[in-house]
């Protein structure tokens, strides 16, 4: 399935002049990375993926329509699935994006792992 174009555009239009945004075809949506980590992602489900200090999330699904991600049948700290319906106006969107884009830089830098023995092609 497609993402939501739309909130892309709109999640493209709030990070505008921001350092280090890139962004990334990931899990089945349109991610926008900060600084090579992913903050937010506009989903192939509908609605957003959004990164967010893990202290704050218990307050933000009490106060929103936000609800954990759940990846692979594991609860995910620090990520929330924001419904469509809650990023409709531009004050939902904003908050959001705005979560997503302060959390990355309170993440530790990002160390990529070693190729394993699985990812080596036979000379």
């Amino acid at each position: 399935m497609a993402y939501d174009v739309a909130l892309a555009t709109r999640i493209r239009e709030l990070l505008e002049g921001e350092p280090g945004i890139t962004e990334k075809w990931m899990f089945g949506g349109l991610a926008f990375l900060v600084e090579g980590a992913m903050a937010i992602a506009a989903r192939g489900q509908g609605g957003a993926l959004v990164r967010v200090d893990p202290a704050e999330s218990d307050h933000l699904v009490d106060t929103t329509g936000a609800e954990v991600a759940v990846m692979q049948g594991r609860p995910m700290s620090g990520w929330l699935r924001v419904p469509p319906e809650e990023l409709e106006t531009d004050e939902g969107s904003e908050g959001g994006s705005a979560s997503g884009r302060r959390t990355p830089g309170r993440c530790p830098p990002r160390v990529d792992a070693p190729a394993g023995p699985q990812s080596r092609r036979p000379r």
